[in-house]
């Protein structure tokens, strides 16, 4: 005779209610862990914590759609609105490399209050018995000071690096290397992330504004958006810094159009996000020429890759086909990974990882962990990376990844 098995304990509840518009979502973040994922006024916003977890290694990825997997099989889930973003939603940030030398881990949070806006549609969804009440509008005060000191290289040392990789280059062990420098702001004790939010939506609100974490930005990079079949991926790669004057930023995007040296860089990257996308999807639309995405800082040669989905691949398992891609590692990729190993001289750490929001359906949004900053006690350190090629220059790369790292240095008060 066999025991009857036991019953498995019962998951938690998950409760999505529609809304009244509840204003400017990252006005609603109260002072307690929280994440956001916001573009032109809709996203998605979350704080306290209904579970989380820490992952790594090559199977980073698909150990988190198990165990998200998992977690929202066991959910009771009411759900009426049943679109992206309602229902059961977590929030990831992965690392750049499988295996950081500084021993980062991948994150995982599922909010315990997480409050929607999409297409008309507002929600608010609670994960366990509290009630769908909103915190009042919040004004996060700036840092009482910030004082500027260098990374992990000094601005000479990363330009011999730069200097090296085009040599690799040029002697055909690879076509293209994407390499990163950090800077660091040391901040007073009562540092508060929203500040920084706020001030980054105001000035950016083309890009992706996030904070899952301790990484917090606004990213102009998407890397895949799930939406029922349709995929879309937006890849950036090619750069010129904006003047403030219409006459010479247009000229400076017709120049950039005609850049040999950031078309080609800009080919690497839609190449291996076309090459990855295909394993995917059918229909896909890969135009042949790129369009000049116009930041506040910067211009950028930007090319929006889409398919129709061919199988049942979650958002998480697009995002881990397509990462590294060239626009952010280089190619060929293994051998630009090694290279950035070997000469970049810092620990990335969840820089230029996958950053962003899936939902129980497989639906959801990542971008690139660009324009970024890592939150540490009392300081940010934040990131920016070049692309090199064989027409780089290391003094032109360098005046690059200063203007890419404006965003967060203006949003500071700098």
């Amino acid at each position: 005779m066999s025991t009857p098995l036991a019953a498995a304990p019962a998951g938690p509840r998950v409760r999505t209610y529609p809304i009244s518009d509840p204003g400017r979502l990252l006005e609603r973040l109260p002072a307690e862990p929280s994440a956001a994922w916001v573009h032109r006024g809709e996203g998605l916003v979350g704080w306290g914590v209904a579970a989380s977890w820490e992952v790594t290694g090559d199977e980073r990825f698909s150990r988190t759609q198990r165990q998200w997997s998992e977690w929202c099989q066991r959910a009771q889930v009411e759900d009426p609105l049943e679109m992206p973003g309602s229902g059961p939603v977590a929030f990831a940030t992965f690392t750049f490399d499988p295996e950081p030398t500084s021993g980062a881990r991948s994150l995982v949070v599922v909010p315990r209050i997480l409050v929607g806006r999409r297409d008309g549609h507002s929600w608010v969804t609670v994960v366990g018995d509290g009630e769908p009440t909103l915190p009042p509008v919040a004004v996060p005060e700036p840092p009482s000071q910030v004082d500027w000191s260098r990374g992990s290289r000094t601005s000479s040392e990363w330009e011999a690096s730069v200097a090296e990789v085009i040599t690799r280059i040029a002697r055909g062990e690879l076509d293209k290397v994407v390499l990163a420098r950090d800077i660091v702001a040391e901040l007073g004790t009562n540092f508060d992330p929203r500040y920084l939010l706020l001030r980054l939506e105001d000035a950016y609100p083309e890009c992706w504004t996030f904070h899952v974490g301790n990484m917090v930005g606004a990213t102009p990079e998407l890397l895949v958006r799930r939406t029922g079949d349709d995929v879309l991926s937006r890849v950036l790669a090619g750069t010129v810094k904006r003047r403030g004057e219409d006459s010479v930023d247009a000229s400076l995007a017709q120049a950039l159009l005609g850049s040999g040296k950031d078309l080609e860089e800009h080919e690497y990257a839609v190449h291996s996000v076309a090459r990855a996308l295909a394993a995917h999807c059918t229909d896909l639309d890969v135009p042949d020429r790129p369009h000049v995405l116009r930041l506040a800082n910067v211009q950028h040669l930007a090319t929006d890759v889409t398919g129709r989905l061919a199988d049942d691949a979650p958002v998480v398992a697009l995002a881990a086909s397509l990462h590294p891609t060239a626009a952010v590692c280089g190619t060929p990729t293994e051998r630009a990974l090694a290279t950035i190993r070997e000469i970049e001289g810092m620990d990335r750490g969840r820089y230029a990882g996958p950053i962003g929001w899936f939902d129980s359906r497989g639906d959801g949004e990542f971008g690139i962990a660009l324009r970024c900053a890592e939150i540490g006690k009392d300081r940010l350190r934040l990131f920016a990376g070049c692309g090199i090629v064989a027409g780089s220059d290391p003094e032109a790369e360098l005046a690059e990844s200063r203007a890419k790292f404006l965003p967060i240095r203006q949003a500071l008060g700098d």
